[in-house]
């Protein structure tokens, strides 16, 4: 069976959300690629956490040019000093992280053929067996890695406020998750395509 075009989806979100609209229409529908090196791909993301892009591109740049070939295998990494780490930009509870999930690739293996065969949530509940990983990182893999379709991250804040301004909520809190939670049911199977609909709405036309 042939996967639903974009113009299939893109009508059926409308379809069930008319809230939708204007931002489907001012947006270009997201490229989704998969990207099997879940180790490093997790590497980055804990890297990336509350930087700025060009912040991270730079620490994380720094980083790979510790290691041969620019990649930090899960031996040499989990070898590897925490002051040699920290000298790269990393905090200390970064530097400590990056060795937690090298720990867990040589301990628990980080296979993409064999991860992709879990549900959502098993991949989320394995995942965050790592110290410093949780549910809103490997959320992120789920979208931008595994290239899962209907994943909401209902505790990113860049979602919760383009759901504030496009549907004026003015809650906050757990009564706000609730409400971002109740309308994103309307987007099954498609709930990842709308979140990155919306990333890319608000950034193009608010600041909040």
């Amino acid at each position: 069976m042939s996967s639903p075009s974009r113009d299939s989806i893109k009508r059926y979100l409308v379809s069930q959300d008319k809230k939708l609209y204007p931002v489907i229409a001012a947006v270009k529908y997201p490229v989704f690629k998969r990207n099997q090196d879940i180790y490093a791909a997790l590497l980055h993301s804990i890297v990336s956490q509350q930087l700025s892009v060009k912040a991270a591109d730079t620490i994380h740049a720094r980083v790979l040019h510790l290691f041969p070939g620019n990649y930090p295998e899960p031996e040499l990494l989990r070898r590897m000093s925490l002051p040699r780490l920290r000298a790269a930009g990393l905090s200390r509870q970064k530097a400590t992280y990056l060795k937690a999930i090298a720990n867990f690739a040589l301990q628990e293996g980080m296979d993409y053929a064999s991860l992709a065969k879990y549900s959502d949530e098993k991949i989320v509940e394995h995942l965050t067996q790592i110290n410093g990983v949780g549910r809103w990182t490997v959320e992120m893999l789920l979208m931008f890695a595994f290239n899962r379709k209907d994943v909401f991250a209902v505790d990113d804040v860049g979602i919760q406020n383009a759901m504030r301004r496009l549907y004026k909520l003015d809650q906050a809190g757990r009564e706000l998750k609730t409400t971002m939670l109740t309308i994103a049911e309307h987007w099954r199977p498609y709930r990842t395509v709308v979140c990155r609909y919306l990333w890319r709405w608000k950034a193009a036309n608010y600041s909040v």
